[in-house]
């Protein structure tokens, strides 16, 4: 009779900080996906994948100009933040030790990067049930993986609401 094994969270908070319980196949699908995104964010700055993760500052018609002038001064800062909590996410990924609560966010942030870039190109909604979701259509595999990030995106938020004196589950 075959035992069950215990489930294993893919991010957890443990003695020495976080760790992430992830198979190389899937750090490296995370690791790619994070170097696609640094690619884009040093892209074009109107490029429409990027609308939710600059959303306007100002909403108003009237405020257009106000925007474009924030836009203008905090686009570079934004996108660098960015940029370098991307490259703590990988340092983080491929480190065997557990990571501290800064790397953590930054994986928080990143992986919500990729959800808000791959909602956009999907249209995601709130309506978005991925159990609707057709095997058949031809954008399957994408609305898959924004379930998976949002999966590990949950797990890591979790993780991270977890004091040290909780247990590991």
């Amino acid at each position: 009779m075959a035992r069950k094994r215990a489930f294993i969270p893919p991010v957890q908070r443990v003695r020495d900080g976080y760790a992430f319980n992830l198979g190389d196949d899937e750090r490296q699908l995370i690791t790619r996906l994070l170097t696609e995104l640094s690619q884009l964010l040093m892209g074009e700055s109107d490029d429409p994948r990027l609308v939710r993760m600059f959303p306007p500052a100002y909403h108003l018609a009237d405020d257009a100009e106000a925007d474009a002038e924030y836009q203008r001064l905090m686009r570079e800062e934004l996108v660098a933040s960015r940029l370098t909590g991307i490259s703590t996410v990988n340092a983080a990924l491929h480190s065997p030790e557990p990571v501290n609560e800064e790397s953590m966010v930054a994986f928080v942030q990143a992986i919500n990067g990729l959800r808000l870039v791959l909602g956009t190109m999907l249209d995601v909604s709130e309506d978005l049930d991925p159990d609707d979701i057709d095997d058949d259509d031809p954008l399957a595999g994408e609305h898959h993986l924004y379930s998976f990030l949002s999966w590990l995106l949950d797990w890591a938020v979790r993780a991270l609401g977890q004091s040290i004196s909780q247990p590991d589950t």
